[in-house]
């Protein structure tokens, strides 16, 4: 695996504002990785379901710490599965969702 793309991961936690009201707030990071498409398997899958798969993103598995949000290009997908490859790899499988 080359990892030479860059996506940058996002969590979402909340802090409270002057009124009490909860307010997101992202912290963002930059990681290294291999951008695939989805395998047609994987498409035809999900997509009966009614998910809108786009990416599957190999990693370091050491550098993933539960984010939901990752931005590919300034588009945001959602993270909807997970896998622990060999070789300390991490597959996210992305999907393009409204409201992220």
């Amino acid at each position: 695996m080359d990892r030479s793309s860059v996506i940058k991961l996002i969590q979402v936690g909340y802090t409270e504002d002057e009124i009490g009201q909860r307010v997101p707030v992202e912290n963002s990071r930059d990681v290294f990785c291999n951008i695939e498409s989805i395998s047609g398997k994987e498409w035809i899958e999900v997509g009966q379901i009614g998910m809108n798969p786009e990416f599957k993103i190999s990693m370091f598995c050491y550098d993933y710490e539960n984010e939901m949000i990752v931005e590919i290009d300034g588009k945001r997908y959602a993270v909807y599965r997970t896998y622990r490859a060999k070789n300390e790899t991490l597959e996210l499988y992305l999907e393009r969702k409204a409201g992220i």
